[in-house]
């Protein structure tokens, strides 16, 4: 089993934070540190570590987790002209938290590359 991370503290309300949607498979809330005017972070209640440890079993959530996205954007009127997901696996590809997480970013035109 994976080890517990300040996102499962964040899932479970011990720390304060604005939850701009949550259910049974997912979280959503600010990054603390945005790179973008609107930049949400959108976590499976499931401590899934990385990419490479999502199974046939979390389908389901990581599809739950690309419609709250469309959600968010639309609700931080960001859809129209449009925004980046991004899902960041392991130290090369930038992961920080180890605890899959979707980045919600927008608000601001993004260039090719963050």
């Amino acid at each position: 089993m994976a080890e517990e991370t300040i996102f499962s503290k964040i899932i479970r309300q011990e720390i304060a934070t604005e939850l701009l949607y949550q259910d049974e498979l997912v979280t959503a809330f600010r990054d603390i540190s945005p790179k973008a005017p609107v930049h949400i972070l959108i976590i499976p209640n499931k401590l899934i570590p990385t990419v490479n440890d999502v199974e046939v079993e979390d389908e389901l959530t990581m599809g739950r987790m690309v419609s709250v996205a469309r959600q968010l954007a639309a609700k931080e009127k960001i859809a129209e002209d449009g925004y980046r997901l991004v899902i960041n696996c392991n130290e090369y590809g930038g992961q920080e938290v180890f605890h899959l997480h979707m980045h919600l970013l927008g608000g601001t035109p993004l260039g090719p590359l963050l």
